[in-house]
């Protein structure tokens, strides 16, 4: 499969389309087909190392994870043997490290839904960066019809 990937800090030419193996799910994971992904700000910013102080997380000389992207929506190809949510087919969208490939995985508990049938796979994953998290963010904390959560503030997409 091909990725987008880097191998040192700089401006966007030390970005390159390359060959690299397609992952392969765990038993809790699901492997999407991606179809359309994003380049957001945050993805910029770790592409340069900028602020300089974010290499502690990404990697002092060099990146850790060589692709970018974090706003994916696509098909499911695969499931894991304890994947009970998803199947084979199904339209999804999510956010997880690495999407800018033709394929990755996601676990089935992480950042991933199904994505809505009026929507394209473009507008899906423009969406994930503050409706999914979001999402995941509620399904963390328990909410269940019925239940009522308190959104301080709600001065940005994820409700901070």
């Amino acid at each position: 499969m091909r990725a987008v990937v880097h191998d040192k800090y700089g401006p966007p030419e030390v970005l390159r389309l390359e060959d690299v193996e397609r992952p392969e799910p765990e038993d809790d994971e699901v492997l999407v087909k991606v179809h359309a992904t994003t380049v957001t700000r945050s993805d910029c910013g770790f592409r340069a190392a900028e602020p300089f102080f974010s290499r502690a997380f990404t990697g002092l000389r060099r990146p850790k994870q060589r692709n970018l992207g974090m706003e994916l929506a696509g098909v499911v190809e695969a499931v894991g043997a304890d994947v009970s949510e998803f199947e084979v087919g199904d339209d999804v969208f999510g956010v997880r490290g690495g999407a800018n490939a033709e394929y990755i995985c996601v676990r089935e508990s992480g950042v991933l839904a199904h994505k809505p049938a009026g929507m394209t796979y473009e507008e899906a994953a423009a969406v994930c960066d503050g409706a999914i998290i979001a999402l995941a963010c509620l399904r963390k904390a328990g909410l269940r019809e019925g239940r009522s959560i308190l959104i301080y503030g709600a001065s940005g997409s994820i409700g901070t």
